[in-house]
């Protein structure tokens, strides 16, 4: 009996080690500290680190820097889905999608010029856009519902920011906390939905199976990825974010443009340095550019 009482206890003992030992969850940035965070994006410097904060404070916290960003950015022009590539998933250490808001003055038309030091820690990635056509998207459930409530295709290359001082320590509540990190973006020309659900069937299948390359503006290869990296197809990142949306009572609506996510790694610009991303195996898809000072 002693011995099944010594046991226990140690039992319980090593418990309460073990939970003191774990890292406590981070609360919801205060106002002063998202103002602080606000004008450190503002100052394109690092702002402090924002580390093991859980869904809920990291929904609350993104809810503050978004009230900024309107004030700075315009108004919401659509949402943005990241985490959606499981390459991308593993590089933050979580196993789920997240999701930030898209503001009119974050969207920059191709061929844009952008300060390679456009932020605090300014990356790069081979993206898409998506504009809603139907509010039926809210309820979309497969890719194929999806491209039903949708009326255009986009190249998009993003330019997220990182923006913290240990972007490692954020973690995917921490990536939502700032927006998923949402700073700017050049979209490409539109490619139109086509209306015959014929045509409806090869874009769908075209969008799963296309490969996304990227390249420098002397041709040299800096990434490729393939559509069904995303999701196992790239319109299932509008599922999931329709999910996400409707739990905070958000809605999408028609004119609203919807990213993706990264169909590459994130990787840093350069002065001097050009952009291409061509979608090939897509019908109609141009180059989208951008261009590093």
């Amino acid at each position: 009996m002693h011995t099944k009482k010594t046991l226990a206890a140690v039992a319980l003992g090593t418990a309460i080690a073990a939970l003191s030992a774990a890292p406590a969850l981070a609360a919801c940035l205060s106002d002063e500290q998202v103002a602080d965070f606000a004008a450190a994006l503002e100052a394109h410097r690092p702002a402090a680190d924002i580390e093991n904060m859980g869904e809920t404070d990291a929904s609350c916290t993104r809810a503050k820097l978004n009230a900024l960003h309107a004030r700075k950015h315009g108004p919401v022009v659509g949402y943005k889905a990241g985490l959606t590539n499981p390459a991308v998933q593993k590089r933050f250490n979580y196993d789920q999608p997240v999701w930030g808001v898209l503001y009119r003055d974050m969207v920059l038309d191709t061929g844009a010029v952008v300060d390679a030091a456009f932020g605090a820690r300014p990356l790069f990635e081979a993206d898409m856009l998506v504009r809603v056509k139907s509010v039926d998207i809210n309820a979309a459930k497969t890719p194929a519902e999806v491209l039903a409530a949708i009326d255009q295709v986009i190249p998009f290359i993003e330019l997220p920011d990182l923006a913290v001082q240990t972007p490692p320590k954020l973690g995917g509540p921490g990536l939502a906390a700032i927006n998923v990190a949402a700073r700017l973006g050049v979209k490409g020309v539109a490619i139109e939905v086509p209306a015959d659900s014929a045509g409806q069937a090869v874009l769908l299948q075209s969008l799963r199976d296309m490969t996304v390359v990227m390249k420098d503006g002397a041709g040299n290869e800096l990434a490729r990825g393939k559509g069904s990296d995303i999701l196992e197809h790239p319109l299932n990142a509008v599922v999931w974010l329709a999910g996400a949306l409707a739990k905070e009572g958000i809605a999408m609506k028609p004119g609203d443009l919807i990213s993706l996510g990264s169909f590459s790694p994130l990787l840093p610009p350069k002065a001097g340095q050009t952009v291409l991303v061509t979608y090939e195996g897509l019908a109609r898809a141009q180059p989208v550019v951008v261009s590093f000072k």
